[in-house]
């Protein structure tokens, strides 16, 4: 088993691809510290505990954010690898199509004139193609709002929840 090694932008496993496993963000003296130095909750006012919080809050949001990047960056690879293939195979399937209605024509060309034979096809693909972008027009349309409303409904309850907390 190889042991990951640290690149420019943390740690790194095998190949150079960062693990999200291996991320660890620590910020300050952590939590060791001596009781002497440490005051209890009795003792701090109001203002250093809301000055905590808020050095907490952003430390949690700048550690979510890195995590998210680790995340997606690993994500955005594999999907660029994916999506080249599929570029490519859809590449070959319209090479494929074109060499269908090729034999199509000909196919045809046998009962009837070439250019009549090219003109039959041409407007059959036509209708297809009508076809489908009415279908595809309903499917969009059945979709709605662009706004992802989970996200938002959550984001709404995170701040009533923060709301309450600061209500009591």
């Amino acid at each position: 088993m190889s042991q990951p090694t640290t690149g420019p932008s943390g740690p790194t496993g095998p190949g150079g691809s960062t693990r999200v496993d291996d991320l660890s963000v620590t910020h300050g003296p952590g939590p060791v510290a001596s009781s002497a130095t440490r005051t209890t909750r009795a003792d701090e006012s109001v203002g250093q505990l809301v000055s905590q919080l808020t050095e907490q809050m952003s430390r949690l949001v700048r550690d979510e954010v890195q995590l998210a990047k680790v995340d997606l960056a690993a994500k955005g690879k594999k999907a660029g690898i994916g999506l080249g293939m599929f570029t490519g195979a859809g590449l070959l399937a319209f090479f494929g199509v074109g060499a269908l209605v090729t034999t199509a024509i000909l196919a045809l060309a046998k009962a009837v004139d070439g250019w009549l034979a090219a003109l039959i096809v041409g407007v059959v693909l036509f209708a297809i193609a009508a076809l489908l972008a009415l279908v595809g027009k309903k499917e969009v349309e059945q979709v709605g709002s662009p706004v992802p409303q989970a996200a938002v409904d959550g984001l709404k309850e995170d701040v009533n929840t923060v709301k309450e907390g600061f209500q009591r």
